[in-house]
C-alpha cells in the first residue's frame, strides 16, 4: 500500500482522531517506506507505544498528532507480524494486536455480486463473524464486521469490547462498493456490538446490525457476535423433503405464536412441549408467527428490526435450531412468516441508515405504509432487493425451515393499496402495480424453489392478482400456496348466521368452487379471526354453547374435506372461547372440560383421517379431485361432495349446518358396494352421543344426486359424515 503524502498526513490524522476517517488503513497499521516499515496506532491518553515484532525486535513508537503514535524500523523492506504494547496510567503495559493490519474479508467478486443485486449468500460476508488468522506470533481469533452503507461519511464498530468508544475502531470504505470493514482482534462470542455511522447528513447514528444473526433480548438492541456449533440430526427428513412434491401432499398447518401458545417456554423447552403436542393432533406443518427479532415482546411481530436474528426472548440462534431439528425429527415441517413488505421505524434499526432513506423508499408514496405505521422497502434498488432475496433463503438454508409465509402480500403488490388519490406514485406506465416489488417477489420464489428442493412458499395476498401460484416462467409470482381469503369470509360470514337463517346464504358454502382452481390454495382460520374484536370461532357462531361447538366440529370437517391445505391458529383447534391476546397463554384449563377436550379430539381424528386418504388431498389443485353431489339443497343447510385421489380411493363428505337432523338423508354414491361412515362429528360432543362412526351401508340401485346408486344415512344437526367404502 502506498504511504499517505506528508502533506496530507496531518488531515487524515485529524480525521482518525474525530472520527471522519473513510480510510483508516491507510494511515493506521503498517507501511513500507523508503527508510524502513512505519507502524502507526491510535492510542490517545497513553504514556508509552511500543511495537514487538515476529522476530522480536522491539520499537518506541512516538506521539504524532491526537493521540496517534508512530515510529519506523529502518531497513525493513516487507511488513511482519507484531503486537502493540501499550502503557496507560496504570503503569502496566498491555499487550494488543492491531486491527489495521489485517486485509479484508470481502473479495472484489462479494462487492460486485453485492452491488450486483446477487449475492446469495449475503450473511457470509456482511454483519459479524468470527474468524481465525494463523501467524508467526501465534492464532489470532477474533470478529470482522462489514456493513453496507453506500453514502455514510464514516463508520466506527463499538461495543462492550471498546468501552462503546465512538472513536476506537475506524473502519475502512471498501472502494465504491458502500461496504466498510475492519477486523477485530480478541472479540469473542456474544460480544454485543453496534455501528456508529456517521451520515451523509454528518449526524453519528448507533445503528444495530442489519446483518446481525443474534441481537440482544428487547427492549436492549444491540446485535450480538455469534457462530453456530449446532450439530443437525435431520439428514433423513431434508432428504424426504427434497424427493416429494409438497403442493401435491397432506398439508395441516397448526399456527403458533411462540410468545402466548404457553408464557415462558423458551425455543428448547417449546422444543419438548410444542413438538409433542402438534404430533399428538398430527399436523404436518407449524407455522410461527415472525421469529425474526423484532423490540417489543409480546407482539405479533410484524415490525421487524434484525431480519436475520433469531427472537432473543427465547434464546440464541442455535437454541432455535434445535427447536426446527426436534420438529424435523418428529416429521413435523416449519414454516416461517415472513414480511419483507414493511419494517419498524425505531430510529437504531434501518431507517435512515446512512443519514439518509436507504432500505426505505425515499419517496413517502412509497416508502410508507399509512395501515401499519411503518415503512416500505426500496423494491428496486438491487442491494436492498439483494438484502430481502438472502434473508429469505437465509431462513431456509440455515435453519433448514421448510417454507415462508409471505405476510402482506397485498400491500406490496398495489402502489395505491390503502392510499387515496395524490398519495401515490403510479409505476413508470401510468398503473398501479408495484413492478418492482413483483420482480422481488419473482426472484424469491424462483431462487428459493432452485435452491432448496422440497420447500414451499406461501402467499397472504386478498385480492385477485392473477397468477399468484402460477410459475415464474408464465409470467406468475411463483408461489407455492395462496390463502384463500374469500374462502374464509364466505365460510365465517355463513357460520355467524342463525341456522334457520343460512338457508337464505346458502352460496356462501358453495361460491368457493367457482374459483377454487384459479390458484392453489390453503384454508386459512389465521390469528387475524380471533383478535380486535372479532371473537373467538365459537362465539362467531349463534346458539348455546352445544351448538357452538357442533357448529364448530362440523366446520372443521368441511374445511378438511374442501379442496387446499388447511390453516388452524393455536387455541382454535380445542375451542377457546376468548379472543387471542398476544401477552399472556392459551386458556389451556378448557381441556379440563370434555367438550372442549372432544373438539381437539376431532381436529386429531381429521388429520388422522387425512393422512390415511389421499382423496383429500393428491388432487386439491385439480378439478378431478372434487365432484358436488348436492351443492343445492339450501333448505336443509346440506352440502355433499365426493373427494377422489384418481387413483382409486373417495370420500363422501355430508355437512348439515341445520339446527334439524337429516334422519334419514338419501345421498349419491360414486359406486356400488359397501360403505362405512368413516367419522361423525356428532359423536364428538361432550355428552358422548351416539355416533354413526363405524355404521355400514350397503349402496342401493337407486339413482340420486347424478349417481346410479346411492343410501340413506342419518346426519345429525350440526354435524359431518365423511363415507369410505368398506
Amino acid at each position: 500500500m502506498t504511504p499517505i503524502p506528508d502533506s496530507a498526513l496531518p488531515n487524515a490524522l485529524w480525521a482518525i482522531a474525530h472520527g471522519r476517517a473513510a480510510q483508516p488503513h491507510d494511515v493506521l497499521g503498517q507501511h513500507v517506506e523508503p527508510g524502513g516499515l512505519r507502524v502507526r496506532v491510535r492510542r490517545p491518553m497513553a504514556t508509552r507505544v511500543r511495537v514487538r515484532f515476529e522476530d522480536g525486535a522491539v520499537i518506541d513508537l512516538g506521539h504524532e498528532q491526537d493521540g496517534i503514535f508512530a515510529g519506523l524500523r529502518p531497513g525493513a523492506t516487507a511488513t511482519m507480524d507484531y503486537r502493540v504494547l501499550t502503557t496507560w496510567d496504570d503503569g502496566v503495559e498491555h499487550v494488543t494486536d492491531d486491527p489495521y493490519r489485517f486485509a479484508p474479508t470481502l473479495g472484489a467478486l462479494d462487492l460486485h455480486l453485492i452491488n450486483e443485486g446477487r449475492h446469495e449468500r449475503l450473511w457470509d460476508v456482511l454483519g459479524a463473524h468470527l474468524r481465525s488468522y494463523s501467524g508467526p506470533m501465534g492464532e489470532v481469533r477474533g470478529a470482522s464486521f462489514a456493513v453496507w452503507a453506500p453514502r455514510a461519511k464514516a463508520v466506527h464498530v463499538i461495543g462492550d469490547f471498546n468501552d462503546w468508544d465512538p472513536l476506537s475502531h475506524s473502519m475502512r470504505r471498501l472502494g465504491e462498493s458502500g461496504v466498510w470493514e475492519l477486523f477485530v482482534p480478541d472479540v469473542a462470542q456474544g460480544a454485543v456490538y453496534k455501528f456508529a455511522v456517521r451520515g451523509a447528513d454528518d449526524v453519528v447514528r448507533e445503528k444495530a446490525d442489519p446483518l446481525a444473526r443474534a441481537a440482544e433480548r428487547a427492549p436492549a438492541t444491540g446485535s450480538v457476535v455469534t457462530g453456530s456449533e449446532h450439530l443437525w440430526q435431520d439428514g433423513a427428513w431434508l432428504e424426504r423433503r427434497a424427493a416429494r412434491d409438497p403442493h401435491s401432499g397432506p398439508m395441516s398447518v397448526y399456527e403458533v405464536h411462540l410468545g402466548s401458545w404457553r408464557e415462558g417456554l423458551g425455543y428448547r423447552e417449546l422444543a419438548e412441549q410444542l413438538v409433542e403436542y402438534v404430533r399428538e393432533l398430527g399436523f404436518t406443518h407449524v407455522e410461527l408467527l415472525p421469529v425474526m427479532d423484532h423490540p417489543y415482546p409480546p407482539s405479533w411481530g410484524y415490525h421487524v428490526t434484525s431480519y436475520y436474528a433469531p427472537n432473543a426472548r427465547f434464546g440464541s440462534p442455535d437454541d432455535f435450531r434445535h427447536l426446527v431439528d426436534t420438529l424435523h425429527r418428529a416429521g413435523i415441517g416449519v414454516i416461517l412468516d415472513w414480511v419483507p413488505g414493511h419494517f419498524a421505524t425505531d430510529e437504531w434499526a434501518l431507517v435512515r441508515f446512512d443519514g439518509l432513506p436507504l432500505y426505505e423508499h425515499p419517496d413517502p408514496r412509497r416508502g410508507w405504509q399509512p395501515d401499519w405505521g411503518s415503512y416500505v422497502f426500496d423494491f428496486g434498488r438491487l442491494e436492498v432487493r439483494n438484502f430481502l432475496v438472502a434473508n429469505a433463503l437465509y431462513w431456509l438454508q440455515e435453519f433448514h425451515v421448510d417454507g415462508l409465509r409471505v405476510d402482506g402480500v397485498a400491500a406490496m403488490l398495489y402502489l395505491d393499496y390503502s392510499r387515496g388519490d395524490g398519495d401515490w406514485l403510479p409505476n413508470v406506465h401510468g398503473g398501479r402495480e408495484n413492478l418492482e416489488a413483483v420482480d422481488l417477489l419473482q426472484e424469491v420464489n424462483a431462487t428459493a424453489y432452485r435452491t432448496c428442493p422440497g420447500i414451499i412458499t406461501v402467499a397472504e395476498e386478498s385480492t385477485a392478482w392473477p397468477g399468484v401460484t402460477a410459475p415464474t416462467s408464465e409470467g406468475g409470482l411463483g408461489f407455492g400456496l395462496k390463502w384463500n381469503m374469500g374462502w374464509m369470509n364466505d365460510a365465517l360470514a355463513y357460520l355467524a348466521e342463525d341456522p334457520i337463517n343460512r338457508q337464505h346464504h346458502h352460496n356462501l358454502l358453495t361460491f368457493a368452487m367457482m374459483y377454487a382452481y384459479a390458484e392453489q390454495y390453503l384454508l386459512p382460520i389465521s390469528h387475524d379471526e380471533v383478535v380486535h374484536g372479532k371473537g373467538s370461532m365459537p362465539y362467531k357462531i349463534p346458539g348455546d354453547d352445544g351448538a357452538r361447538l357442533a357448529t364448530l366440529r362440523a366446520f372443521y370437517a368441511y374445511q378438511w374435506a374442501f379442496p387446499g391445505k388447511q390453516l388452524l391458529f393455536m387455541g382454535t383447534e380445542f375451542a377457546q372461547t376468548s379472543e387471542w391476546a398476544d401477552g399472556r397463554s392459551l386458556d389451556w384449563w378448557l381441556l379440563e372440560h370434555a367438550a372442549h377436550r372432544r373438539v381437539r379430539d376431532l381436529v386429531a381424528e381429521l388429520n388422522a383421517f387425512a393422512a390415511r386418504h389421499p382423496a383429500l388431498w393428491r388432487l386439491d389443485f385439480a378439478p378431478a379431485g372434487f365432484e358436488w353431489l348436492d351443492p343445492d339443497d339450501n333448505h336443509g343447510n346440506t352440502v355433499s361432495f365426493v373427494r377422489s385421489d384418481g387413483a382409486g380411493d373417495e370420500v363422501v363428505v355430508v355437512v348439515n349446518f341445520g339446527g334439524v337432523g337429516r334422519c334419514p338423508l338419501r345421498v349419491g354414491l360414486p359406486r356400488d358396494g359397501r360403505w362405512r361412515v368413516a367419522l361423525d362429528t356428532s359423536g364428538y360432543d361432550a355428552e358422548g352421543s351416539p355416533s354413526r362412526a363405524g355404521v355400514v351401508l350397503t349402496a342401493e340401485e337407486r339413482p340420486h344426486h347424478g349417481r346410479g346408486w346411492s343410501v340413506e344415512v342419518d346426519v345429525a344437526p350440526l354435524s359431518a359424515l365423511y363415507l369410505v367404502p368398506a
